[in-house]
């Protein structure tokens, strides 16, 4: 019943990414999302170098016989990112496909990555950023909306919106992403055009994710009116949680601060304090509006299992019941 293009290319039982996350997506995330049935990620710029990034590739391997793949991060990053080491690692080591996202192109890396038989994956914000990966070959297209946790790009339009749009204008399988976190959310892509979900926030609250327990249980607290979204006026605009920093990252913004007087508060070392350490008013907290829908902090696999379910029941009963009384 959920069988689609992406899980027929991917060599996945369902239709559910879980997409590359900043310090959150190592091998154990990865794996536990792969063996659920799903395509877990490993998120290269997560690592220094390109060795330590192979090492954690193996490290999945040893925890999954299941495919999964890897994230190129090409945003804009204090330190330099190896990217054409890690897409030859990626090449090396067989990996089934790689999530490409940021502000740029992938064309860089697409002879490479095509040489090396890997399925790639664009994950934009715009419909124009989409179709430009279209140009440069990429296999698929991933478009997450204004809802999304973390980059939402600077368009304000929801993944309502964005995905219908998108699937009228290219013949490539389109993954959605931005506010979904149950199998409501699941049918719902698949009825707007997406062959499958994108979800980084909801995967967050779950056992396996390695976010500090006070972050997790911040999660179920937050509703879904408890995100903002900042570093607009940077040109990098991403939704996170509300917080005494994001507050003065705000305050920032408004007397118009430049990035070097916002990184001591959006930085990775004040992202690891609130990830990692659980200070969760120290920095910024990346998290999309579906925390609103977040109640529990189970395995990946107990989520998992339960998003297909209500999906599939969703559509065995209410929409083929709605479709039966309309036929009357």
């Amino acid at each position: 019943m959920l069988k689609t293009k992406v899980t027929e290319m991917l060599g996945i039982e369902y239709p559910i990414i879980c997409g590359g996350m900043n310090m959150l997506s190592n091998a154990e995330l990865a794996a536990a999302v792969s063996n659920a049935g799903g395509f877990g990620l490993l998120m290269s710029a997560n690592f220094e170098t390109a060795e330590q990034f192979r090492n954690e590739i193996r490290k999945t391997r040893r925890l999954t016989d299941k495919p999964f793949g890897c994230n190129i991060n090409m945003f804009p990053s204090v330190r330099p990112i190896p990217n054409k080491e890690f897409v030859k690692v990626i090449c090396e080591e067989g990996i089934k496909a790689v999530e490409t996202s940021g502000h740029r192109s992938p064309e860089e890396y697409m002879p490479r990555l095509k040489e090396g038989k890997v399925i790639v994956i664009h994950k934009a914000a715009t419909i124009r950023h989409a179709l430009k990966a279209q140009g440069v070959g990429v296999d698929m297209l991933a478009i997450v909306g204004m809802e999304n946790g973390g980059a939402v790009g600077m368009e304000d339009v929801s993944t309502l919106i964005l995905v219908p749009i998108l699937a009228e204008k290219v013949k490539l399988p389109i993954i959605a992403g931005g506010g979904f976190a149950d199998g409501r959310g699941l049918v719902a892509a698949l009825a707007l055009g997406a062959e499958g979900i994108v979800m980084g926030t909801r995967f967050v609250a779950t056992q396996e994710c390695i976010a500090h327990r006070k972050f997790k249980e911040w999660m179920v607290k937050a509703t879904e009116r408890d995100t903002v979204l900042i570093m607009r006026s940077i040109s990098n605009t991403h939704r996170a949680i509300k917080s005494k920093a994001i507050d003065e990252i705000l305050k920032l913004e408004a007397r118009g601060a430049s990035l070097e007087e916002m990184l001591p508060l959006i930085g990775g070392a004040a992202y690891k304090k609130v990830m990692m350490e659980g200070e969760l008013e120290a920095g910024v907290n990346m998290a999309g509006e579906i925390v609103g829908l977040i109640k529990d902090i189970p395995t990946v696999k107990e989520l998992i299992n339960r998003m297909v379910s209500e999906a599939e029941a969703i559509i065995n009963k209410r929409l083929r019941s709605i479709a039966g009384t309309s036929r009357k």
